[in-house]
């Protein structure tokens, strides 16, 4: 198990969380992936993006569908901020230990502002990466906020 993982692993049992890590040697890097290596919906895949605050004061995380994309204007008035925009693949790795195609909604060392979409609760279960792109944990939408202690917000971009 790597370090990221672990920490995931030992945030979930923090919390009380009973959701258990699977190991897959298929790739869970970009949704699709997720999709074909769990067998579920890309809408019941969770995308965990980390957001820079205010030109990184502070980082937020947006939990998404797998099917959805982050409106960052959104973002930036549910957290009353004034700039929003995408951490760098290099700086989440830098600075929160986890890469690209295996951020984690927990496991963080210090609390991040967590805001979950409302078209999460169109599934029963979402699937989340677990600190790897090949680790991954099955959670309600329900679990999932009480576990980030998020806040449920409309945050997708509408389709035209």
């Amino acid at each position: 198990m790597t370090e990221s993982v672990k920490k995931v692993q030992e945030h979930l049992q923090s919390v009380g969380c009973t959701a258990k890590i699977i190991h897959t040697d298929a790739t869970i890097f970009t949704v699709a992936d997720a999709s074909r290596a769990i067998g579920a919906s890309e809408e019941a895949i969770l995308k965990s993006i980390i957001l820079r605050v205010n030109h990184g004061e502070s980082h937020a995380l947006a939990l998404m569908s797998g099917a959805n994309f982050v409106d960052t204007k959104k973002v930036r008035r549910a957290l009353g901020a004034k700039n929003i925009s995408f951490e760098s693949g290099e700086n989440c790795e830098a600075l929160f230990g986890f890469k690209p195609g295996g951020v984690p909604p927990v496991g963080y060392s210090e609390p991040i502002v967590a805001l979950l979409d409302s078209d999460l609760w169109g599934q029963e279960i979402v699937w989340s990466a677990a600190g790897t792109d090949h680790d991954f944990f099955p959670i309600s939408p329900d679990e999932l906020l009480r576990i980030t202690n998020g806040q449920r917000a409309d945050i997708a971009k509408e389709i035209a």
